[in-house]
């Protein structure tokens, strides 16, 4: 029988669903995006000008300069996995083990490795604002974030619209800084859901590295904690600072008929994607890392 290949549309809702319920940097993602159809990169134009001068009475304006160039988004992350359920597995859960699986593979593989992916990216972006590394306790966690607003406020980045980023191993810290509580006599929250205007999205801390490894696939696979890394306490990001693209998130699926190795029901998954800093906003951006 020849291959005939499923883009299995029933599919499409369940992974952007995932990816939407558990990605935390999906907040991050552009209304409008660079076209990359039918290329691998795109162009963006930048321009600068300068300042102000003293208009002269004799001689009139001050001359200015302009420039104008062109930053180069060029996508580099090609990942994928081939996953199959035997015939018979699938059959005696009912048929639910084929969409389960898929289902726990985007959540527990491609998930994380897209958050990690990106913040590692953000982090070793030159020119963002980062602090050195350090330990955060309750009576210096706010102090850590107030400064890192005051820094982004000195350079001038948008204040409307940023979030802040925090390693899930800061939340008890973070809820302890601050003396309150929510709710009835029956339930009571102390979990800090934003800070001065800022919506708090708290990372789980294996996504929240300064670099990471993309394993290829061959002894190991996923992603780790680069061998350098620093584990990030937090991040304010500002979304327009940024640009996630994935260009091709399809799955392929292949029944159990159409399937020539084996007696199985067949998922390929393919991956190419990446994430930018615009250079002209990456002020938009402050790191606070840890020590270890």
């Amino acid at each position: 029988m020849a291959n005939s290949i499923e883009y299995a549309q029933k599919f499409l809702p369940i992974i952007d669903d995932v990816y939407k319920a558990s990605a935390v940097t999906e907040g991050l993602d552009a209304g409008i995006k660079p076209d990359f159809s039918g290329v691998n990169e795109v162009k963006v134009l930048k321009v600068s000008t300068t300042g102000l001068g003293d208009y002269s009475r004799t001689t009139g304006y001050p001359q200015g300069d302009v420039t104008v160039g062109w930053e180069t988004m060029k996508l580099n992350e090609e990942r994928g996995k081939e996953i199959s359920v035997d015939r018979m597995d699938d059959e005696e859960t009912l048929g639910t083990a084929f969409g389960k699986v898929t289902g726990n593979f985007m959540r527990n593989w491609v998930v994380p490795e897209l958050d990690a992916y990106r913040f590692a990216k953000y982090a070793g972006t030159e020119d963002i604002l980062t602090t050195d590394a350090a330990v955060l306790t309750k009576d210096t966690v706010l102090a850590a974030i107030d400064e890192a607003v005051k820094e982004m406020d000195a350079a001038e980045a948008p204040q409307e619209g940023r979030k802040l980023y925090v390693n899930s191993d800061l939340k008890p810290i973070l809820n302890g800084a601050l003396t309150r509580q929510w709710g009835s006599d029956g339930t009571v929250s102390t979990v800090l859901a934003g800070y001065n205007g800022m919506p708090i999205i708290y990372v789980p801390k294996t996504r929240f590295y300064t670099a990471i490894t993309l394993n290829d696939g061959s002894s190991a696979w996923g992603y780790a904690k680069g061998a350098e890394a620093k584990n990030i306490n937090f991040m304010i990001i500002y979304p327009e600072a940024v640009l996630q693209v994935k260009k091709f998130a399809l799955p392929k699926v292949f029944t159990p008929d159409e399937n020539q190795k084996l007696d199985a029901w067949l998922f390929q998954f393919r991956l190419y994607h990446d994430c930018f800093v615009y250079q002209n906003k990456a002020k938009g951006i402050y790191m606070h890392k840890s020590t270890v």
